[in-house]
């Protein structure tokens, strides 16, 4: 009968042993794809990151604080309050628009006197209710230029989807610390 319940243990022990393994590959294999496809998202995202410039408020647009390291901005000081979500036929202050990237906004900036383009991009934008901003932006290098936190994507000619893409992929993501 002893023989028996030893027999019964090192059975029980080694379906455990058995099971314990089994779990512990499930979890590394899980581990590795779920790394895979988080690496190979990150690798896909459209735009160029630009190194962060912090995100400390400021009172005035006029505020003397250091120069942004992109044109337009997409991170370091800002306004304490955002601009209002939708199509603006202004420019908006670089220091207002971080603001609004940091909650979560998406800005598409154009700079040219290009009615049909701004039409072109004032359809894309009215798709969304909120966190998405069409504005001119006079003096940058580029005709089109998509901005969310510390990311950018300037270029001199419309694609529809690349905008659509952009919005996507960064509209709605707080940066708050």
């Amino acid at each position: 009968m002893a023989k028996h319940e030893a027999g019964k243990r090192a059975s029980r022990r080694a379906r455990r042993r058995w099971w314990t393994a089994a779990a512990v590959g499930a979890a590394l294999v899980a581990a590795v794809v779920i790394g895979y496809f988080a690496y190979r998202a990150a690798a896909d995202l459209p735009g160029a990151q630009v190194p962060s410039q912090g995100s400390r408020h400021i009172a005035s647009a006029t505020d003397p604080h250091e120069p942004y390291n992109s044109d337009p901005p997409t991170s370091g000081p800002h306004l304490p309050y955002i601009a209002p979500w939708g199509i603006h036929t202004r420019p908006i202050p670089p220091e207002l628009q971080v603001h609004n990237l940091e909650d979560g906004g998406v800005l598409v900036q154009y700079n040219c006197d290009c009615p049909d383009l701004v039409a072109r991009l004032r359809a894309i934008v009215q798709k969304y209710d909120k966190q998405v901003i069409l504005a001119p932006y006079p003096t940058m290098k580029h005709r089109i230029a998509l901005t969310a936190w510390r990311r950018i994507d300037a270029f001199d000619e419309l694609d529809a989807k690349r905008v659509i893409r952009f919005i996507e992929a960064y509209r709605g993501i707080d940066h708050h610390p």
